[in-house]
């Protein structure tokens, strides 16, 4: 299931590509996946964004009657959740960004500025109507496996529905499928229709689209692991300066095309450990290559300053169908076992607080 990890190389982004991403609001999402040796899937992602979001956790049991965000919610489509799930909400929302179902399928919503394109609402539609936002809960209370995800994904239209904390405008969002035996897919609204495609690197960020990502990777064929040998030129040999020098060209820059080529590279070079709950710690620490400081981006409009960082981290278990967290307040990795908490939720939505403060401790004197 690993894909051996070969070479990548370096070569400048489109001058009006770049002035189309840096024209969008912020936000710098990265997400990848491993599968261990014993068969565990296991997802990582980030979460970025310009201010906090105010995300909590939501625990949703099976056959709790879910409807749509749209202003009106009679204009769009409600159903029963067929699967419990559990994941992270925005803005108070009754919506998940981010979360895992009590069949081990995980979905997660990657903002998409400039590209999505949703469609109009009216009367031929609003019986299959949902919120962009909608979309990720609709396909987790819904779907049990990518296969089945492929089968439904276009049984819903998303139309248009502004956000007043977003400045007016839609939740631009495509997103990520994985499920536990390792498939994933990739949805994208394009032009008010849902375009999927397979993910079989099982890497997503943010704009352009994930075919332009995919294509993009041949320009960074050449990079490897392996440090670069080396090179006798008349009686002179020349080595390079210390480690890294096979990845030497890799961008390191904080874009969405950037990103999506780091976390190629990261997550198919990464050794595959033995079991699913090594590989969760493993993940942990590739999350860590993406990890965004308030300050390093910034973006002036007037005298306004919106400075991206990251919210919070999650790794998802398939195998153990686990959703874990962190935050940018509280490094400790927290964990809800879906089965269980979906469970105990009773016949209604449960919320989890995220939001906490990192905890030192004191060894000084824990001598050993």
């Amino acid at each position: 299931m690993k894909t051996q990890f070969r070479t990548f190389a370096r070569v400048g982004i489109v001058a009006t590509l770049l002035m189309t991403l840096i024209a969008q609001p912020l936000s710098a999402c990265t997400g990848l996946r491993l599968i261990s040796a014993d068969g565990g899937t296991v997802i990582g992602r980030t979460m970025e964004f310009g201010f906090d979001l105010q995300s909590k956790a939501l625990v949703v049991p099976a056959g709790v009657r879910l409807r749509n965000t749209l202003t009106d919610p009679s204009q769009g489509m409600s159903y029963d959740a067929k699967y419990g799930f559990v994941g992270a909400n925005v803005l108070g929302f009754e919506m998940i960004v981010d979360g895992v179902n009590d069949q081990g399928l995980y979905v997660g919503s990657f903002y998409f500025p400039g590209y999505a394109g949703y469609a109009t609402l009216g009367p031929d539609n609003q019986d299959r109507a949902l919120a962009p936002e909608d979309y990720g809960m609709w396909l987790l209370a819904n779907c049990a496996t990518v296969a089945e995800v492929k089968q439904r994904y276009n049984e819903v239209v998303l139309v248009d529905r502004p956000i007043e904390q977003l400045g007016g405008k839609n939740f631009d969002g495509h997103f990520v499928v994985h499920d536990h035996t390792g498939a994933s897919v990739v949805i994208e609204p394009i032009d008010g229709g849902l375009r999927i495609y397979d993910n079989p690197l099982g890497v997503i960020t943010n704009s352009p689209t994930f075919d332009w990502h995919m294509t993009n990777l041949r320009n960074y064929i050449n990079l490897s692991v392996s440090n670069v040998p080396a090179v006798k030129m008349e009686d002179i040999q020349l080595s390079g300066f210390g480690q890294g020098s096979g990845l030497h060209g890799l961008p390191g820059d904080s874009t969405p095309p950037s990103r999506f080529v780091r976390a190629v590279a990261y997550s198919q070079a990464a050794n595959q450990l033995k079991t699913t709950e090594e590989t969760v710690n493993q993940v942990f620490h590739l999350m860590n290559a993406f990890d965004i400081p308030v300050g390093s981006i910034r973006e002036k409009d007037g005298s306004t300053v919106t400075e991206d960082y990251t919210l919070w981290t999650t790794v998802s278990d398939l195998k153990n169908v686990r959703w874990l967290f962190r935050t940018y307040g509280d490094q400790t990795i927290r964990c809800i076992d879906v089965r269980k908490a979906t469970k105990e939720a009773g016949d209604k939505i449960q919320v989890i607080e995220m939001k906490s403060t990192q905890p030192i401790a004191d060894i000084s004197t824990d001598f050993s």
